[in-house]
């Protein structure tokens, strides 16, 4: 009988990558399933119809963004393609970085590229 060799690390990391990784798809089958029971297969968006192999293209989409809210009547879900639900979350994110009146809410640049012109150009008189 050979001895166990104890467990390292990086055993525990992948051990506890995989548990996150079995409980996000089973989280994630359950509200599919139930959505896909719910709606018709037609993404929201784009208005494509989806069966056979190509279901696996329509997404459950978040309607508030929160994955952990998922209420059994469906209301914050709808059935998105990959590509229609890729472009719902960049266009969330774009909207975040910008105030009610659609200003950036990025700090102002500090950058003057054009400061020593001045003086470059009085030289050359």
């Amino acid at each position: 009988m050979t001895p166990k060799k104890p467990q390292t690390q990086g055993d525990k990391l992948d051990k506890i990558i995989a548990e996150a990784r079995r409980y996000q798809e089973s989280r994630e089958i359950t509200y599919r399933e139930q959505a896909l029971k719910m709606f018709p297969w037609i993404c929201g968006r784009c208005g494509r119809e989806f069966s056979g192999k190509r279901l696996r293209e329509l997404t459950v989409h978040h309607k508030d963004h929160n994955h952990e809210n998922n209420p059994p009547d469906g209301s914050n879900w709808e059935l998105l393609c990959i590509y229609c639900h890729d472009m719902e979350h960049q266009r969330y994110l774009e909207e975040e970085g910008y105030d009610e009146a659609g200003r950036s809410q990025d700090a102002a640049s500090s950058y003057r590229p054009f400061a020593c012109l001045e003086a470059l150009l009085k030289d050359k008189k």
